[in-house]
């Protein structure tokens, strides 16, 4: 079992930028790819971005070219980078691991975090 913790999250101005961090422990040898998740109030969860052990990314559309995921597995950390927000960026980003499918995506979750909650407002 994965056991994951997720910092970062918090109140910020339409434009602004947050870093998200997620620290793994436990089975941390079973971990291959790692995910970003986010679910706003009454919607359904969403993929935000995922990173393969190898590195390689993959975004939703509505993210790419603002966040930026990257990982450190040295530590077992993975990151998400948000600049220029928006407030429908607003909503509750959950880190997990899991495995990529064939489309470079992360297809199926192994392990969710508790989350933390991102806010866009003025």
């Amino acid at each position: 079992q994965v056991q994951l913790v997720e910092s970062g999250g918090g109140l910020v101005q339409p434009g602004g930028s947050l870093r998200l961090s997620c620290a793994a422990s436990g089975s941390i040898f079973s971990i291959n790819a790692m995910g970003w998740y986010r679910q706003a109030p009454g919607k359904q969860r969403e993929l935000v971005a995922s990173i393969t052990s190898g590195g390689s990314t993959h975004y939703a559309d509505s993210v790419k070219g603002r966040f930026t995921i990257s990982r450190a597995n040295a530590s077992n950390t993975a990151y998400l980078q948000m600049n220029s927000l928006r407030f429908e960026d607003t909503a509750v980003y959950y880190c997990t691991t899991g495995g990529i499918g064939i489309t470079g995506r992360m297809a199926w979750v192994d392990n969710w975090g508790q989350g933390t909650q991102v806010t866009v407002s003025s």
